[in-house]
């Protein structure tokens, strides 16, 4: 059942028709067989994510960031800085630990360090280390992630996504805004209630700070201020701005096709959450964007039954 929330209407971010939206997609990591990467799908993935205006960012949970080799994670690197020529990407730096482990500033430098390498913008997932911390350690992990990078992006994640994840009170939220490298955070913790928490902070605070709203289950955040970077846009990050353009042009079609993205981001979003990366390649193979609908080992794999599901809503998005 929904949540009920601590809000009343009244206090919910007023719509904002016609503003402009700034989409970034994460990239689905195709495979040929087992760990064997499909790099031409990739490649034209990117392609296509760029092209569609969509700012594509790699090596993140739907590029099987907690599963792939660091060779794969720099190729896929490589590969986007040769076919990006100088356009923005944003690429996730992943530090593996366990519970109780120390905050591994050393690690997220290499990482850090090696996405600078290739040209992107860093994003940083969250480890047991850096979570685990009190509230003003993490802000001063940010602080020091920050002096090192220059410009990245936080991101708070919900435990449906990684026993690792957290969501963060909104003290240390005002921190990272006061970080001015911290360019903007990807908020998944698929409550409303918490990231309009965080669209009225930033209007107070910081307003240049991107909300990236990671709730693929209220993709229509975006009309309230949010931002977005989506797992579920690698779907169709041709729809996606498409209606992106449509909010901004006050086109009322909007609607309807967040309707049925919606409706996409219901079914590949259910129970567990992580296997919505096996539909996304079930969807881009029946698109004939991928050679194989196979997700990485170790990643929850979904029903052959929902392709013909798949199939219905990619019919209806392309009318």
């Amino acid at each position: 059942m929904p949540q009920l929330t601590r809000l009343n209407i009244d206090e919910i971010p007023a719509v904002r028709p016609r503003r402009t939206i700034s989409g970034m997609s994460a990239i689905l990591l195709p495979l040929l067989s087992g760990t064997e990467i499909d790099w031409e799908g990739f490649r034209g993935h990117v392609t296509r994510t760029a092209d569609a205006g969509l700012v594509p960012a790699v090596n993140m949970d739907t590029g099987y960031a907690n599963l792939i080799s660091e060779a794969q994670r720099e190729k896929v690197l490589a590969e986007t800085q040769s076919l990006m020529d100088g356009q923005p990407y944003v690429a996730g730096v992943f530090v593996k630990d366990d519970p109780d482990a120390a905050f591994d500033f050393d690690a997220y430098r290499t990482g850090l360090d090696q996405i600078l390498k290739y040209g992107g913008t860093p994003i940083i997932f969250q480890s047991y280390g850096l979570t685990e911390q009190a509230d003003d350690d993490i802000v001063e992990a940010y602080t020091k992630i920050g002096s090192h990078a220059g410009d990245f992006l936080g991101f708070e994640l919900g435990k449906m996504f990684a026993p690792f994840g957290k969501i963060y009170s909104l003290d240390v939220y005002k921190g990272l805004m006061g970080i001015e490298a911290c360019r903007g955070a990807k908020h998944s913790s698929l409550r409303r209630e918490l990231e309009w928490q965080r669209l009225q902070l930033r209007d107070e605070t910081r307003p240049d700070f991107k909300v990236l709203t990671g709730n693929d289950l209220a993709i229509d955040m975006v009309m309230y201020g949010s931002d977005y970077l989506l797992g579920l846009s690698t779907f169709a990050p041709e729809a996606f701005a498409r209606r992106d353009a449509m909010w901004a042009a006050g086109d009322a079609g909007f609607y309807e096709l967040n309707d049925i993205l919606q409706y996409l981001g219901f079914l590949a979003f259910r129970d567990p959450v992580p296997a919505y990366k096996h539909n996304a390649a079930q969807f881009l193979h029946a698109r004939g964007w991928i050679k194989t609908p196979l997700t990485y080992p170790g990643s929850p794999e979904r029903p052959e039954s929902d392709v013909a599901i798949l199939q219905n809503i990619l019919d209806r998005i392309s009318e």
